[in-house]
This record gives C-alpha cells, sequence and structure tokens, in this order.
C-alpha cells in the first residue's frame, strides 16, 4: 500500500518494544523505536505522556526533550508531544487505564511546569472540559496554539460548546474513554459528533475500541474531512502478540493487537500500527485510497497547522 507522503499519528505511547513512559528510556531505545516507525511507513508524530503526577511527567518530558535534541532521527519523527492527562475526569469508565490517584482538575501552574519541561514541543494538550473550571487552562494552551483536545471526559453540551469557544478543537480517540453502557442517547459520543462541524475527531481503527460498523456509521455522520485515525500505540505495537510489561500494568496481548486490564474491565491503548490501520480501513469499511492517506496523514497535518 502507497504511504506517501506518509502517516502522521498524534498518539503514541511506545513501539516496538520501547515504551515512551518509562523513567527507564535512554537514547538507543528512542532511536530504535523511531528508526522502526520510519520504516512501517510513519514520517511524524506526537509522541505521547501520559496521566501520572505532575513531577513524573514533567521528569519524563525533559528526559525525552534531551534524547530527543542529540539524535537527528528523532528529531525528524517526534514532531512533538501529546500531553495526556492528568487534568482527565477520574470517574471508573472515564479514566480508563489512567491512574486515578494521579488525576486531578487543572491547574494552570502544574500545566506551565509540563510545558516548560517539554522545552516548546508541546502540540496538544489532551483534557476533561469538566475539569478545566472557567476554561482556564484551555485559553492558556490556545493563547499558545496548543491544540486543545476533550478526551476522558463527560462534559455537558453547553461545557463543550463553552470550550470550543474557549479554544477546544479536538476530541480524543472518540468512542474510547468512556464507559461501556451508557445512556443510549445522552451520551459523550453524541455530544462530540453533533459538534463535528467544529472538532476534529480522532478514532482508533483496530475494530475494538470502535467495532468497525460503529466506526463507519460515525466517519460518515462526521465528515472525512473532520476525522483523523490514531493508533494510541503502546510498546508492543508493530512486535505481535505476548506478555508485556507497561508501567503500572502487566498485559498479555492477543491476536487482535490490543491490550486489556487485566480483569478486561477496560483497554489499555493499542498494539496496532499505522500500517495496519490503514489495512483495516481499506478491507473493513471499502475507503479509498485517498480517503485513507487523508484520515492518516493530510487531516492530523492539518489539525495541528501544518498543512
Amino acid at each position: 500500500m502507497n504511504t506517501a507522503p506518509g502517516f502522521f499519528d498524534l498518539q503514541v505511547n511506545g513501539y516496538a518494544g520501547v515504551d515512551f513512559n518509562s523513567d527507564a528510556l535512554d537514547g538507543d531505545a528512542l532511536h530504535r523505536a523511531c528508526a522502526r516507525l520510519a520504516n512501517d511507513g510513519v514520517s511524524g508524530i506526537l509522541l505521547t505522556i501520559v496521566t501520572e503526577e505532575v513531577e513524573v511527567m514533567a521528569r519524563r518530558l525533559s528526559n525525552i526533550r534531551a534524547l530527543r535534541e542529540r539524535d537527528p532521527l528523532a528529531q525528524q519523527i517526534i514532531t512533538g508531544f501529546h500531553i495526556e492527562g492528568p487534568f482527565l475526569n477520574e470517574t471508573a469508565g472515564y479514566r480508563g487505564a489512567h491512574p486515578a490517584d494521579a488525576m486531578r482538575p487543572t491547574d494552570a501552574d502544574a500545566m506551565k511546569r509540563l510545558l516548560d519541561a517539554a522545552g516548546g514541543l508541546t502540540r496538544l494538550v489532551t483534557l476533561a472540559p469538566e475539569r478545566d473550571a472557567g476554561l482556564k487552562v484551555t485559553r492558556l494552551l490556545a493563547s499558545q496554539n496548543i491544540v486543545v483536545s476533550a478526551g476522558h471526559c463527560d462534559p455537558d453540551l453547553d461545557t463543550l460548546r463553552a470550550a470550543i469557544d474557549a479554544g477546544l478543537t479536538m476530541f480524543t480517540h472518540l468512542g474510547n474513554g468512556c464507559p461501556m453502557q451508557m445512556h443510549r442517547h445522552d451520551n459523550i459520543i453524541q455530544r462530540a459528533l453533533s459538534l463535528c462541524d467544529q472538532l476534529w475527531l480522532c478514532f482508533i481503527a483496530d475494530g475494538v475500541h470502535v467495532a468497525f460498523p460503529a466506526l463507519g456509521n460515525y466517519l460518515r455522520a462526521a465528515n472525512l474531512k473532520r476525522c483523523i485515525v490514531v493508533t494510541d500505540a503502546i510498546a508492543p505495537a508493530g512486535l505481535g502478540p505476548g506478555r508485556y510489561t507497561l508501567g503500572r500494568w502487566t498485559l498479555d496481548i492477543g491476536p487482535d493487537m490490543v491490550a486489556r486490564a487485566p480483569d478486561g474491565s477496560h483497554l489499555i491503548g493499542a498494539a496496532i500500527t499505522m500500517l495496519q490501520s490503514a489495512a483495516n480501513l481499506q478491507r473493513h469499511l471499502g475507503l479509498s485510497q485517498a480517503d485513507i492517506t487523508r484520515l492518516t496523514s493530510a487531516n492530523p497535518r492539518r489539525a495541528l497547522g501544518m498543512a
């Protein structure tokens, strides 16, 4: 499959056995992951740091920034950072795999600390609008041309509209970061879809995070012009089934390449690649190459103001 001009993935937590959220991450491992990404047709990513105590997240951002500065390939592949958390909805179902004990309401000083640690490389922040009192952090980020995305959240429609007015422009992995069972009509998926003309909507295309019939419905409802496919890849991506230790979790990855909590209560990222995502979009949804390129390459760049 032709991947030119190269996939662009807004949400990558790890790859090829390398966990980007590990305190043990070193330059060799980061280079190895970037080389494998490039080999798999990915020309750019937002390296994603997820919820932990702010001090821990800042340390990881600072370390990766320093490693990237010493590696031309890492500079080429890692366009910037996606900070996912810690300002998310800690309610069970909405928090997903993010640790509840590290989640918190938004705090401008904490956000600035993370931005400083990232050294100007932050391109995207996922937060819960209902946890952002007065939408102050949303406005702070938007004023610095950082994309603000809703995710792991349950704002009502008025709050979501107010967040858009304050600078929110995206929704992170819609259809995930929410309970398996919700109100059949008044739920966060329907609210986001109702505002799809004002939001970039991101989806994981592994067929498990969002079943393919539902994904097809969402893409048709939202219009491909406003949709993006991400992997939400964790370290096993590109390796295949097996047992892996990632942060606080020991995971068994099966043939479907989906990471599940040991009790099966929720998903913990995906182990799919962009190549596999593109193949799924063609095989299961019948999308054309032009539409696949739009979802996996052109639209994510546009959402970041790169095209």
